[in-house]
């Protein structure tokens, strides 16, 4: 295991990997207590090389590895790397091109729904990782030896994850539905944490205009005492509380003590004013300055039992071709479908309208039956 600790050592090391067709990355971080995650550890590997770098040492300069990063020679190979990547961008204003993700590799030749490295590990490589190390606070130092040996795991694995997957895909010509996953991987937008967005994150909206308007003005309040105070939003308020608040109206600071998911005795904390004022100006934004009302689903009698009968098809289907429903439909996908004559969803175009889309329409239009033969679903068609 090598950790580097200077500029000069990171240095050699990257030009070792600029002659690479990939590399292999992984990072371990803390945000447990803050907003922004502070970077604690960089694990990279080729075939035959790897690396520990420590971005907490001392006058390090990381620009070489941003410089490996951005390189448009090298695949950036990584597993469930949503939040790595926003380390970087967070760091260095960028994002990791050209991509893989074996995590959507995987689901894409069936191994399941976002399944975790240590599975994978198992599946491929059929190797072990030591979970005694799990729980390691990666910002103190030193590290020890098994510290440094889990986290290296991360990446040395990947390699052959990274290479069976690539393998099976360019196999049975799949490569190409990974471009979507991907394009959504490498868009800025996604890393975006502008509080204007803010309220984008909650699972909940409302399409009345006085309470969507409390609930975007509450996000944006939260996301920016989040944002400068540095701590976790559930810190500032919790969802439920932005929720309930909305729904409740309350007219003055007094107001919050009465609600169960607000703290007692939040009116006499330094929030309270801001939060009353940003329920005011929720209060004051016009039907075009909120965005447009969320779908309603018609949820007329017999919509119920089809969503079964879609949700059952869309197994069998992503049975029968090996790749994950995930990456097919989702629950809102299935109730557009069932609801809709023309239904908007992602599952209606392209590949996956060949796996599960096109049967889906025949289904709801009585032009194809589920039935069961010894033991297993059967599709009969009706023409």
């Amino acid at each position: 295991m090598t950790l580097l600790t200077t500029t000069s050592e990171l240095n050699q090391a990257c030009a070792r990997f600029e002659t690479s067709r990939y590399v292999t990355i992984d990072t371990e971080f803390l945000r447990e207590k803050t907003f922004w995650p502070q970077l604690c550890l960089v694990q990279i590997a080729m075939p035959d090389f790897e690396v520990l770098i420590d971005p907490l040492a001392e006058n390090i300069d990381l620009s070489a590895l941003f410089e490996i990063l951005k390189n448009q020679n090298i695949i950036k190979v990584m597993h469930g790397c949503r939040q790595d990547i926003e380390i970087f961008h967070k760091e260095a204003g960028i994002i990791p091109t050209p991509l893989m993700d074996t995590q959507v590799m995987a689901m894409v030749c069936g191994y399941g729904d976002s399944i975790s490295y240590e599975a994978l590990v198992k599946r491929i490589p059929q190797g072990t990782i030591d979970k005694g190390s799990r729980f390691t606070d990666w910002s103190r130092r030193p590290l020890n030896d098994d510290q440094l040996t889990y986290a290296l795991a991360d990446v040395t694995y990947l390699r052959d994850i990274f290479e069976n997957l690539e393998n099976e895909l360019a196999t049975t010509g799949r490569l190409e539905w990974l471009s979507e996953e991907m394009d959504i991987l490498t868009n800025p937008e996604t890393y975006n944490q502008s509080p204007e967005i803010a309220w984008k994150r909650l699972k909940f909206q409302d399409k009345r205009p006085h309470i969507m308007g409390v609930i975007i003005e509450l996000a944006k309040w939260r996301e920016i005492q989040a944002q400068t105070r540095d701590v976790p939003r559930n810190r500032i308020l919790k969802d439920d509380a932005i929720r309930e608040i909305a729904l409740q109206n309350p007219k003055k600071p007094e107001d919050f003590d009465r609600m169960r998911s607000v703290p007692r005795g939040f009116i006499a904390s330094r929030n309270a004013e801001g939060l009353m004022a940003a329920v005011e100006a929720g209060r004051q934004l016009t039907k075009s300055e909120l965005p447009p009302p969320p779908a309603v689903v018609d949820n007329r009698p017999g919509i119920g039992p089809l969503m079964d009968l879609l949700k059952v098809l869309l197994k069998f289907c992503c049975e029968e071709n090996q790749v994950a429903p995930k990456l097919i439909a989702n629950v809102a996908d299935l109730e557009r479908i069932a609801s809709d004559e023309n239904p908007q969803v992602k599952c209606m175009e392209g590949w996956r309208k060949e796996v599960f889309g096109g049967a889906a329409m025949d289904l709801k239009n009585g032009k194809l039956a589920l039935a069961s033969e010894d033991d297993k679903i059967v599709i009969i068609r009706r023409d």
